[in-house]
């Protein structure tokens, strides 16, 4: 069970015409590059960026061949997982089959795209769903795989966006939800934004026509997860990262299709929280992750009889995110989110104290941790700063046994990688805000230049983890990095959650103002150079500190940022768009519209004087590539130098490798010419 409130919308109307690069400039395709340098992948459109030495492309080799595990689900019967991986030479991660520890990884899906939420039919593990999307379009479709080596078979329609929420166990269908697209960026349009649930069998001959409507609900923001017995539903409805609701509805019977409101009970004048539940193993009643009770997310149960609401985490002062039943009952797994790493707490269900860990877990941060549905065992998978994700089972016996091995190139001593911090230094208003830190090795003497990367969300959170390829920054280059959860981040409590929305939204962007203040009394950090990065709602961050900053860093990299907060507000799909005007502000109101326009980084390009480089996805649903576009013509037109990089076949960040790559060789050489001069 995941406890966490599910955003329905992953993290184009008006259709802005194509703008030309400025005289003098030209779209680079390097086919035609001597043997000195890289060639573009074919679906990369470049402006500005020089071409990438051969040189530099084998000094990062390594440092992309890091790849680790992460699990899926288990097999309804036996000891045997679907494990998330990439291959050796693919470009993107597929599902794999396991079945002992460190044992041979069976393929099960393939292709160009990622393949994700696996999970096995859950009688005998005939066959598993999963879901995919094209070219990053975020239009998820779910297919039926079989393991006879046959093509998936997809079972939703194209042109609606599908999110899996369980199985209906002993009826053999699944739930799901789908929301139609509009593909605003091409002028399409929607009016009123439905959610519908369906159920299914992905067997049928014709899965589409054979669905059966259960209900259709008004808004974007609608999850949930099936009861056992497949009678029930619990239903989530996000609102906003600071408020959601928790409804119950049957599946059958003459209520079957009628959603019935729990929490905040109906009238009610409870303040507003945040609700996420998950049916017991009797359907008697819910586990409830909320924060009505102060300002984290705990767990509690409800008794659907009594409507009692029983907390039983309260010792745990942060949030809780997941959680997972033992096969008898007896125990409850949960994770609680802790200064940006996550921890394993054991339950006992009978009283709800805690219970003493197993010895001999795995360190690290812990990614997911699952018990089997039939048997003794519990998976959980962890990675840390010196290594990626690695999948480990507990048994019955409290015996932790490693079921993966990360692949890991043997040039890199990943031991040697020092551990991340954190700091802490105080804003404009005395509020303190904390942030990740990773140092480079001592062979770098003297200040050091640093590389801020700022989250997106912007609810998102910096966290405790394996940083891949972003290592050759640190090991290679010298870089430090730092990471900071501004206020607006999740992990810190709701209050801090809400301090950037609406009217405070340039509150965050003066948090790092602060922080560069703090990077100047570093005896270790070079304040000259500084660049920031970041990705959707931080690279919104990333370019309004290059306006309100720019004298105080040596360059901006936006990845698939917001420029505009109305132009953005306008394109992006209408089923995220009134989930965003809650954190962003209702453009349609002429106050805040004003408010918008004001601060948007496309308003102020005139500030920016230093090097930006701006990378985008095509396809990308959230922020269209619109964003990107018009703020290169502006800060082009102005005569700031800028860097544009589009990948034509991805959406909202790159996740085919070759585009990884030819981003972060590119990141380099910007670093080269910014940072590191």
């Amino acid at each position: 069970m995941q406890f966490l409130p599910r955003r329905a919308f992953a993290q184009k109307a008006l259709a802005l015409a194509f703008i030309a690069a400025a005289p003098g400039l030209h779209a680079q395709t390097q086919d035609s590059t001597d043997s000195a340098t890289m060639a573009a992948p074919a679906a990369m459109f470049l402006e500005g960026v020089p071409a990438i030495p051969k040189a530099l492309a084998e000094r990062m080799a390594a440092y992309t061949e890091f790849r680790g595990h992460g699990f899926s689900g288990w097999h309804p019967t036996k000891a045997e997982m679907l494990v998330s991986h990439r291959a050796a030479g693919a470009s993107t991660a597929q599902l794999f089959r396991l079945d002992t520890a460190l044992g041979e990884l069976k393929p099960v899906t393939q292709g160009p795209e990622p393949a994700g939420g696996g999970s096995y039919e859950p009688k005998a593990g005939r066959y598993i769903v999963f879901s995919r999307a094209s070219g990053g379009n975020e239009v998820t479709q779910i297919y039926r795989q079989g393991f006879d080596g046959s093509a998936a078979v997809q079972i939703t329609h194209t042109d609606e966006r599908n999110a899996m929420n369980g199985w209906r166990k002993p009826q053999g269908e699944i739930v799901y939800t789908s929301v139609p697209i509009d593909r605003t960026a091409q002028g399409g349009s929607r009016a009123k934004v439905m959610t519908t649930f369906w159920a299914v069998n992905p067997e049928a001959k014709d899965p589409i026509a054979e669905r059966r409507k259960i209900v259709e609900l008004e808004g974007g923001g609608w999850g949930g997860s099936v009861s056992e017995d497949g009678k029930r539903m619990a239903l989530s409805r996000y609102l906003s990262a600071n408020e959601s609701q928790l409804w119950v509805m049957d599946l059958e019977g003459e209520n079957a299709g009628k959603p019935v409101q729990l929490l905040p009970k109906p009238g009610s004048d409870e303040p507003k929280a945040v609700y996420a539940g998950s049916f017991s193993r009797d359907g008697k009643s819910m586990f409830v992750a909320t924060d009505r009770f102060g300002e984290f997310r705990e767990l509690s149960v409800l008794d659907l009889k009594t409507q009692a609401l029983k907390r039983i985490t309260a010792h745990i002062p942060w949030d809780i995110g997941g959680g997972s039943l033992s096969a008898d009952g007896k125990t409850l797994v949960i994770q609680a989110n802790v200064d940006g790493r996550d921890e394993m707490h054991f339950l006992d269900t009978k009283t709800w104290k805690p219970k003493a860990a197993p010895k001999g877990l795995a360190a690290g941060s812990v990614g997911s941790s699952v018990f089997h549905p039939k048997l003794p065992l519990m998976v959980y998978s962890v990675n840390s700063s010196q290594g990626p994700s690695q999948i480990h089972v507990l048994d019955s016996k409290g015996k932790s046994q490693q079921w993966t091995q990360a692949a890991v190139p043997t040039s890199i001593d990943t031991r040697a990688f020092r551990d991340t911090e954190i700091i802490r230094w105080k804003s404009f208003d005395g509020l303190t805000i904390s942030g990740l830190i990773n140092r480079p090795p001592a062979k770098f003497t003297g200040k050091r230049p640093v590389l801020i990367s700022i989250h997106g969300g912007p609810e998102g959170q910096a966290t405790v983890g394996f940083l891949s390829r972003w290592q050759y920054y640190i090991q290679e280059l010298g870089i430090t990095l730092i990471q900071p959860n501004v206020r607006g981040s999740s992990g810190f409590g709701k209050t801090f959650l809400a301090l950037d929305n609406g009217f405070k939204r340039e509150d965050s962007v003066k948090d790092i103002g602060a922080l560069l203040d703090w990077i100047k009394t570093q005896p270790d950090l070079d304040a000259e150079r500084v660049i920031v990065a970041g990705g959707s709602y931080g690279g919104y961050m990333s370019l309004a500190v290059s306006t309100h900053y720019s004298d105080r860093i040596a360059g901006a990299v936006d990845i698939v940022g917001i420029s505009h907060f109305v132009t953005f507000l306008n394109n992006t799909e209408s089923y995220r768009r009134d989930l965003r005007r809650v954190e962003y502000g209702d453009e349609r109101d002429p106050a805040m519209r004003e408010f918008q326009e004001r601060i948007s980084p496309l308003t102020n390009a005139h500030k920016i004087k230093k090097p930006l480089f701006v990378i985008q996805g095509k396809n990308d649903p959230r922020v269209p590539y619109t964003e990107a576009e018009q703020i290169v013509a502006k800060v082009r037109e102005l005569g700031t130098p800028v860097w544009y990089m589009r990948a034509d076949n991805e959406g909202h960040g790159f996740a085919k490798k070759e585009n990884s790559d030819y981003m972060n060789w590119a990141m380099v050489q910007f670093m080269s010419q910014t940072i590191l001069k």
